[in-house]
């Protein structure tokens, strides 16, 4: 479905069932407009705390049963009311949102991924309660894949980032490898710099591979979508990895060619799953 955005990973395609794409659209479209409040443009940090209060008040308002006429909030409204969606994960992104504002390092990984906790996962969590498969162990695994492809953005994202004052690689990390911010700020790529990708590149692979056991119990519309998300996500490290970490001037971008590639690795493993099934 098109969402007038980039993404380097699949949003609502065709592979989801037919009456869950208006619910998914109508996340993706609170959770994107409610981002670019927090991320784009020049507007100062009251200006864009005061539009996400818009948003929570939304919440209220669609949780008592009155949501705003304004778009997204009459979708958004009816999908929470026909699939019995938990309003917890949106007011988390909007947390997480507020944050944004507020907040431009992270001094440890446990920081970093409490950040993406409620800026990834909850949008993980939706999905399952759209296909009815919230468990606790298809959670866990949800919010290992969900972290992980946070922790990618920001890896490829490094630079633009920095543009916008933040850093997200965390601040003990810097200090371990020996990588100081001004080296980010000169976009300066050494031994100690390429170390220093290396590790998160691997932390986050690890992180992603650890969610994989997700695609072998959902339905196979799901696993494949999430398979070819996994996909993506290695695609997006390998390019890191094959830069040597320098994403300043080799920032990954999946093109035409990576998406054939994306959607083989998603078709092998759903292949095993139908014939398991």
């Amino acid at each position: 479905m098109p969402a007038g955005h980039y993404e380097n990973f699949p949003v609502a395609t065709l592979l989801l069932p037919r009456r869950l794409r208006p619910a998914v659209l109508a996340i993706y479209r609170f959770a994107r407009g409610a981002d670019d409040i927090a991320d784009e443009g020049d507007a100062s940090p009251s200006v864009r705390l005061a539009g996400l209060a818009t948003y929570e008040r939304a919440l209220d308002a669609i949780a008592a049963g009155a949501p705003p006429e304004d778009p997204p909030y009459p979708e958004l409204a009816a999908a929470i009311r026909r699939h019995a969606l938990p309003l917890a994960p949106f007011r988390d992104l909007l947390s997480a949102f507020r944050q944004d504002v507020t907040t431009t390092r992270y001094p440890t990984f446990a920081a970093l991924t409490d950040y993406c906790r409620r800026s990834a996962n909850p949008v993980g969590r939706l999905l399952l309660h759209l296909y009815e498969a919230a468990t606790p162990a298809n959670l866990a695994w949800s919010d290992a894949v969900c972290t992980a492809l946070q922790l990618i953005n920001f890896w490829q994202d490094i630079a633009i980032d920095w543009g916008k004052g933040r850093v997200y690689l965390p601040q003990d990390d810097l200090a371990r490898f020996g990588v100081p911010e001004e080296q980010i700020a000169a976009s300066r790529v050494d031994d100690r710099w390429r170390r220093l990708l290396a590790f998160e590149s691997a932390r986050a692979r690890a992180l992603l591979e650890s969610g994989r056991p997700l695609t072998r119990v959902l339905p196979w519309r799901l696993a494949l979508e999430l398979g070819g998300v996994l996909a993506g996500g290695h695609r997006i490290l390998d390019a890191i990895d094959a830069a040597e970490g320098d994403v300043f001037r080799h920032r990954p971008r999946l093109r035409r060619a990576d998406w054939a590639i994306v959607a083989l690795h998603a078709l092998l493993p759903a292949r095993r799953h139908l014939i398991a099934a």
